[in-house]
């Protein structure tokens, strides 16, 4: 009588579904009741956009509180030099373009209320004589 192998099998192809057979079929068919998953329903439902949203649209982001999502696409290059010096810093690429996002609109903000303020102070009517033009006397009076 052979002995049954007790090494590997040679491929998946081997392992076969066992039928339970016909009378645990029976027993097992009153068992099969579905019951709804509520905690699991209810998460999906919260991943899953609006039904009146743009299908390209990721939401309206109310459910992170007031952050909004947005979309990048780049060119391969651009997108190769993020994730070099994203992998050189030591985070993610998407983390990197947020906070060089971040920087330059905080930039931008303290540009625009410069300028504001340039443009406001040149509004006035006040005006400033060079203090060098008092230093010497005019010509024909002492």
């Amino acid at each position: 009588m052979p002995l049954p192998s007790l090494g590997r099998l040679g491929s998946r192809t081997n392992l076969k579904a066992v039928s339970p057979g016909r009378h645990r079929n029976a027993v097992k068919a009153a068992d099969d009741e579905v019951v709804e998953d509520k905690e699991l329903t209810s998460y999906l439902a919260a991943l899953a956009p609006d039904a009146d949203a743009d299908p390209g649209s990721t939401g309206t982001g109310k459910r992170f509180g007031e952050a909004q999502v947005y979309q990048l696409r780049m060119n391969l290059i651009a997108s190769q030099q993020l994730k070099d010096i994203a992998n050189e810093r030591d985070i993610s690429p998407q983390a990197l373009a947020q906070e060089w996002i971040l920087e330059r609109l905080s930039w931008e903000g303290q540009a625009a209320s410069a300028q504001d303020r340039r443009h406001s102070d040149a509004m006035t009517d006040e005006f400033q004589f060079p203090s060098e033009s008092f230093d010497e006397p005019l010509a024909g009076h002492r």
